[in-house]
């Protein structure tokens, strides 16, 4: 793996220490399990080639060849970077059954997927723009694994 793409060892740090390192928002997201607004993340409309991080510990999650439109409001992949980018937990909230992702390394909750994306996977990770950041220096489909 490119140096670019190494995974951190498993993050876990005590939640004063994630307070201290994210924005109030992103602790609300990748901490508490929320959801940013609709259409308002800024990385929702981001067309850039390059990588897209975990924000609480900067672990390569997706590229931007797997990003598409999906009109829901928030970032849409068909694939995470690789099977252990992200790791997948039945989410009952909320009166529905859906699968939540979180990141496989600080187990920081990034959205949700849904079997109504785009071939070749038919998947719609659907993630929140803040539990992102986004790196211009990553390449494209190379880094897919």
């Amino acid at each position: 793996m490119a140096d670019n793409l190494e995974r951190p060892e498993k993050l876990d740090l005590p939640e004063s220490e994630w307070r201290d390192r994210l924005t109030p928002e992103q602790y609300h997201v990748l901490r508490e399990g929320g959801t940013e607004r609709a259409f308002a993340g800024a990385l929702y409309h981001n067309d850039e080639d390059g990588l897209y991080r975990c924000a609480g510990c900067h672990s390569p999650l997706f590229t931007s060849d797997t990003k598409f439109e999906s009109g829901s409001g928030w970032p849409s992949f068909f694939q995470p970077i690789g099977a252990d980018a992200v790791k997948e937990i039945r989410d009952t909230s909320h009166g529905m059954i859906r699968t939540e992702i979180r990141c496989a390394t600080c187990d920081g909750h990034l959205g949700h997927v849904f079997p109504d994306g785009p071939q070749p996977t038919g998947q719609r990770y659907c993630m929140n723009s803040v539990a992102l950041d986004f790196d211009a220096e990553g390449s494209g489909s190379d880094l897919t694994s």
